[in-house]
């Protein structure tokens, strides 16, 4: 059920309630290790009355949390530009006897996903879809990718978006129908007629949220979109890097997640640094050159320069749910739907999804030949190859 009616606090409402609360972070975090993109202090006008920009965020599970906080430290620093309230939409559960929504807006924490991590008091959990994001002009999409399609559709029935809004994807994935394939930024621009980025990076969500050092990057269709995506998110403990390159960044964060699971596999065979230091380098060659066939102007330096590349891959194949599933789908035996669901709380796999879309792309495209490490994870995950043929003629 996607609405309910629920009673938020205003904007002005919060302003005053938090007018004395001191939001900044007591992280302290490292220098950059190189500079990020330019900051503009002048932002793109907001279509609202008010001339400030609203930030809603739909999703709450770990990383959309964590992706959240931010948001809301960011603007609320930026109160001059920025609608001080930030909401989020959250699935409703219940924890503790208590609806999720009320357990975040009283601890100021999701006990779901992010437990031991402080959020801002202007970050607004919200039960309402529609609620989340009235008058807002900022959307940031970070729901699982199997329940885009019913936020997507709910809109366009209710038609709730602002007409001068603008959306960031964080969603990894991509929407396969025969011989054509198409990022969720697409879709969502496509569904709703709104500019849409894409952001991705070497990013688990825990990481962000505790404030340790990282970068992403947001691929953007425009210069106005990068100038406002890059004020919302940009913080010294997450550097933002922009690039006109919305299919490659979105690209990027799903194939790699097919990479992933081989890396996984290799850790279940008990195999050592130098074979997955190759399967990661074939990878990278294969989301590469997929992204170079099928979406012409891509650029190759987004996988190989930027933290939406080169970076996620490594952080995904080291530290990441496709890999740790991945793994025990070797040693346990186990189906992927049985191993997500007792190790993950509830999450899901995005690796199994994409290798099983990106396959029947290639198979629709007569290509699948040309991606021997994509085939071999696929029959791995889902024929019954058995995983140690993963690395056989590569």
């Amino acid at each position: 059920m996607l609405t309910e009616n629920i009673t938020t606090p205003s904007s002005p409402e919060i302003e005053k309630m938090m007018s004395d609360v001191e939001i900044a972070s007591t992280v302290t975090t490292p220098a950059a290790t190189r500079p990020s993109s330019p900051v503009h202090e002048r932002l793109p006008p907001s279509p609202l009355p008010s001339g400030r920009h609203k930030v809603a965020i739909i999703g709450s599970g770990s990383w959309g949390s964590a992706l959240a906080k931010i948001a809301a430290e960011n603007v609320w620093r930026r109160r001059e530009d920025f609608h001080a309230e930030v909401r989020m939409w959250v699935r409703e559960k219940q924890i503790n006897g208590r609806k999720l929504t009320e357990t975040i807006n009283r601890t100021h924490k999701n006990q779901r996903y992010l437990p031991d991590i402080a959020l801002p008091k202007n970050l607004v959990a919200v039960g309402n879809l529609h609620k989340v994001v009235e008058g807002a002009t900022l959307l940031v999409f970070v729901v699982p990718h199997q329940f885009l399609h019913t936020v997507l559709s709910e809109f366009a029935r209710v038609k709730s978006i602002h007409p001068g809004a603008r959306a960031v994807t964080a969603i990894k994935g991509v929407e396969v129908d025969g011989t054509d394939i198409g990022t969720f930024a697409s879709l969502i621009e496509s569904r709703l007629n709104i500019p849409t980025s894409a952001l991705s990076g070497a990013n688990i969500a825990l990481e962000v949220a505790l404030g340790q050092f990282c970068e992403t990057t947001i691929g953007c269709p425009t210069r106005e979109d990068s100038d406002l995506w890059k004020a919302v998110f940009d913080a010294p403990s997450f550097r933002v890097s922009t690039v006109e390159d919305v299919n490659g960044v979105s690209l990027g964060g799903a194939l790699k997640n097919i990479v992933a699971l081989a890396a996984g596999f290799v850790d279940g065979l008990g195999l050592g640094g130098n074979t997955k230091a190759a399967i990661l380098r074939i990878g990278l060659k294969e989301m590469t050159e997929f992204c170079i066939e099928f979406f012409p102007g891509s650029k190759r330096e987004t996988f190989s320069n930027e933290s939406a590349g080169i970076a996620d891959l490594i952080t995904t194949c080291y530290g990441g749910r496709n890999r740790k599933c991945a793994e025990e789908f070797v040693k346990s035996g186990q189906p992927f739907d049985v191993i997500e669901r007792r190790l993950l709380n509830g999450q899901k796999l995005q690796g199994t999804a994409t290798a099983e879309e990106v396959n029947a792309f290639l198979v629709a495209r007569k290509r699948v030949r040309a991606y021997p490490l994509f085939e071999r994870v696929f029959n791995i995950a889902f024929n019954g190859l058995p995983a140690k043929e993963l690395v056989r003629g590569l």
